[in-house]
């Protein structure tokens, strides 16, 4: 399996290129206009009401996926690394592009919840969340092609789906929601024909293409959305020393079932969800061995972060142990004249 890691991303890079090209394709022969997307209403994360059709779809480029706030599997994130690509695209999104996530949790997702569920993930303008009747929004994800047959046996109840496209067009596109955020953000631009600045070198000026460990690429696709090694908080803690100060065994197992351990009522679980703004730590479906493998490179990523601090602790002792000795010298000189 992990042969085929590294060329996941060109095949991905294909197939978009293909699902440009044939946008039909892309979404199963979907329709457009008001004869087949409803125009039911929908009420977004600030209470407005807004009706599908009219107000969200008609003649707009859209991103939309499915979520509900309590899941504890892919929706934390989908939503996470959908953030990302938001940062990414900057002013595109909610001039060129909109976001909308609809929840499938209507019952509980209230407005209000969505609001603060946003908050957490400190989503900008230009991406609703979005609540309504059941039955409405049944009927607008199996228009946009967001339900399948699989739902019923995913513990999600949805698959982590992100469709990409245009009413008017009717081009669209299908990509996952969790897929790298770079990516995606580069998907969207080149599928709506945005002018996007990149540097480039020449392939003689870049040298050999750096390796990627399994470590790196676990840490890169799962938890760099949430979390960073020695660079701050970010949706969720700073992992920096999370080992030495939660234990080897605690955090493998919550790696691995966070969600258990939160219902189980573990105090340490309980304080992180209290204090993080109760974003829940999705399931990452991880092997025993990547759990192990993704504790080392956090474990490695901190003794490399505790080293550079070392480091400049001790320059900034001897700098100022110079200055000092300098300061000294200069007194005395002074009193000797």
């Amino acid at each position: 399996m992990r042969a085929h890691l590294g060329i996941r991303f060109v095949l991905a890079a294909l197939l978009s290129a293909a699902l440009g090209a044939f946008p039909a394709a892309a979404a199963g022969g979907m329709g457009s206009g008001p004869d087949y997307f409803p125009n039911v209403p929908l009420t977004n994360q600030d209470g407005k009401v807004v009706h599908f059709y009219d107000d969200l779809m008609k003649g707009k480029n859209v991103a939309v996926n499915i979520i509900y706030t309590h899941c504890s599997a892919s929706c934390p994130l989908e939503t996470a690394k959908l953030r990302q690509v938001q940062k990414l695209l900057g002013d595109h999104v909610g001039k060129d592009i909109f976001f909308y996530s609809i929840s499938i949790d209507p019952k509980r997702d209230t407005p209000a919840v969505l609001k603060a569920y946003a908050e957490r993930y400190h989503v900008a303008p230009g991406w609703q969340f979005l609540t309504g009747k059941q039955e409405d929004i049944n009927l607008i994800a199996q228009k946009l092609g967001l339900t399948s047959m699989t739902d019923a046996v995913n513990r999600d109840g949805h698959q982590p789906s992100l469709m990409i496209g245009n009413e008017a067009t009717g081009r669209w596109m299908r990509n996952s929601a969790t897929d790298n955020p770079r990516f995606l953000a580069i998907t969207m631009s080149n599928y709506f024909h945005w002018k996007v600045e990149q540097k480039t070198q020449s392939y003689a000026s870049m040298g050999p293409v750096p390796t990627v460990d399994r470590g790196t690429y676990l840490f890169k696709t799962r938890c760099a959305a949430c979390h960073t090694v020695g660079k701050g908080d970010g949706v969720g803690p700073d992992l920096v020393n999370v080992v030495g100060r939660r234990g080897h065994d605690w955090v493998a197992r919550y790696v691995a079932q966070p969600e258990t351990m939160l219902a189980e009522g573990d105090p340490v679980a309980k304080e992180l969800f209290k204090k993080y703004k109760e974003v829940r730590m999705p399931n990452l479906e991880l092997y025993p061995d990547d759990v192990r493998t993704l504790i080392a490179y956090i474990q490695k990523q901190s003794g490399a972060v505790n080293g550079a601090a070392k480091t400049a602790e001790s320059s900034k002792t001897a700098e100022s142990s110079k200055t000092a000795g300098s300061t000294k010298t200069a007194a005395l000189s002074q009193h000797a004249h």
